[in-house]
């Protein structure tokens, strides 16, 4: 797995203009992008010196980064960077149930039960997800619906929160796509809409863009000011406050 370390542009207010777009670090390529309802943009991206199958992906809202991860082949949650809480999760080795996507494509169904670390914090996610047998056609891209649920633990087995709802898979890109869910904490409970709108891929207008565009407000404010670059472990971290947790 390559470990990058090259400092990407400052993402502040004035970085939000017009035409600006998300770069890459060095060895990077991006190849999707997809503007979602929920006021949010993800670039999907590979690495040169990852292993075979890894993908990244980075989500973008009104106020800059939101998260950046990496999947494996069968999209298992490898690394999982959270700007607002400054942390990274990495996937805990070995899994009770893995994640598999090629076992939801043959069999419809597929269950996962795994743990993720961060500085010693373990999270447990128990879940599952099923092809409804429902293909949509999105800006001419052919989508199969999932149904999923999922619960979060925290190290002593106290439940955290939970979600269920309908996602999206792509068999040619190997991936899950964002759509509609309720999710439940122990003091509120919300739904979201993180449907796609625009399938958009190189050379097109709006290709790596920098701006959400669908149910946005009427103001953009950019990330925290300070230096955000890629980190020795190929994540993503305001340089002025030390690598995320």
């Amino acid at each position: 797995m390559i470990r990058l370390a090259a400092v990407l542009t400052v993402l502040s207010a004035p970085a939000f203009a017009q035409g600006a777009t998300f770069v890459l670090p060095e060895g990077c390529t991006a190849y999707l992008t997809i503007q979602k309802r929920s006021c949010s943009v993800s670039h999907h991206f590979t690495c040169a010196g990852d292993a075979e199958g890894f993908q990244r992906r980075v989500d973008l809202d009104e106020l800059g980064m939101t998260y950046l991860g990496m999947t494996d082949s069968e999209t298992r949650w490898v690394e999982s960077f959270h700007p607002m809480a400054g942390r990274t999760e990495y996937l805990m080795e070995p899994e009770t149930d893995p994640a598999s996507f090629s076992g939801l494509i043959s069999t419809g169904r597929d269950s996962y039960d795994f743990r993720t670390e961060s500085s010693g914090t373990i999270n447990r996610y128990v879940g599952e997800d099923r092809l409804t047998g429902v293909t949509v056609t999105i800006d001419g891209v052919t989508l199969e619906q999932t149904e999923y649920n999922i619960v979060a633990y925290d190290g002593s087995g106290t439940e955290v929160w939970r979600a269920a709802g309908n996602e999206f898979i792509s068999r040619e890109w190997n991936m899950f796509i964002g759509g509609t869910s309720a999710y439940v904490t122990s003091s509120e409970s919300f739904e979201a809409d993180d449907t796609p709108v625009e399938f958009i891929f190189p050379g097109e207008p709006g290709f790596q863009s920098l701006l959400p565009k669908h149910g946005c407000g009427a103001i953009l404010s950019g990330l925290p000011a300070g230096l955000w670059e890629w980190d020795a472990n190929g994540f993503f971290r305001d340089a002025t406050v030390g690598a995320p947790s």
